[in-house]
């Protein structure tokens, strides 16, 4: 599918690759160094060990070719793409020492990325044919956000905000702190910012005090579906509304069925399977 040196990942994803690469070599590979001359060639083959949805390839991809450049690589199946147990998912081919170098670091980085890429879309599955839209959260890996944000998307999820920088997201502490929900919500106004306004709302009440200012977007925090129910029917449309908190695959058709926009999961980043992939090698 490709084999040309990827540049189309986001700078974080390819700080991040390096980052980790760094870390696992140091000041270099004494095994595969000592073993392999220079100029020794090795091909392979990536080969999933289980069912699921592949995200990443490009980014393992990334990870042997910032190592040597001239590193081929050939993914055989598309990001996002369902695969069986045994498949081949990507050939590989180059000199042994970036191969077997950059190996670990690869298959790190495609595990996690098809581990939450399989969980999402278990979660988008079971919410097929209801309005919700399956959103991530900020519970992510420290320092691999991007990517991790990047295999939400790529098993059908959507991204939640990136950062603390791009929505105003007004919780109890915040409003404790400003003294009334009002207040908080005057004093984000007034920071000019032009950025969406989100709410979070843990009782009926609140709810009605979010519509009553005006704001975007509410968020139904740890709320049982009949609940959410009526804070569907209050709301008439008039705010996108979002469930979250304790959000699992045995309830999620429940909350889907409650009308909101959007459900996030914290689970689809902290807690999700690390995918089994492997790397079968041979001489070139």
């Amino acid at each position: 599918m490709t084999s040309a040196f990827n540049i189309n990942l986001p700078r974080e994803i390819t700080s991040s690759v390096q980052r980790a690469l760094d870390e696992d070599i140091g000041a270099g590979d004494v095994t595969t160094n000592s073993i392999f001359p220079a100029e020794s060639l090795m091909s392979g083959q990536i080969i999933a060990k289980q069912n699921g949805v592949i995200a990443g390839l490009d980014v393992a991809q990334l990870a042997f070719q910032l190592l040597d450049y001239s590193t081929t690589f050939t993914a055989l199946v598309p990001e996002g793409a369902t695969v069986a147990n045994r498949q081949v998912l990507a050939r590989i081919a180059g000199h042994a020492r970036a191969l077997l170098t950059g190996e670990r670091t690869a298959l790190n980085f495609l595990g996690r990325m098809s581990g939450i890429a399989t969980l999402t879309r278990q979660f988008v599955d079971a919410v097929a044919g209801t309005s919700a839209v399956i959103l991530d959260t900020r519970k992510t890996a420290p320092g691999l956000r991007a990517v991790d944000k990047m295999a939400v998307k790529r098993g059908g999820g959507q991204n939640h905000r990136i950062g603390l920088y791009d929505m105003i997201l007004i919780k109890d502490n915040h409003i404790d702190q400003a003294g009334s929900l009002a207040e908080a919500v005057r004093r984000s106004r007034a920071a000019g910012s032009g950025l969406a306004i989100e709410i979070e709302a843990r009782t009926l009440d609140d709810v009605r005090a979010a519509l009553s200012l005006g704001v975007e977007r509410i968020l139904l925090d740890n709320m049982p579906p009949d609940v959410m129910r009526e804070a569907v029917r209050l709301n008439d449309g008039r705010a996108k509304l979002e469930a979250s908190g304790n959000v699992s695959l045995a309830n999620i058709r429940a909350v889907a069925e409650s009308g909101v926009d959007y459900i996030s999961i914290g689970a689809l980043t902290h807690s999700a399977p690390n995918f089994d992939v492997s790397l079968d090698w041979s001489k070139a």
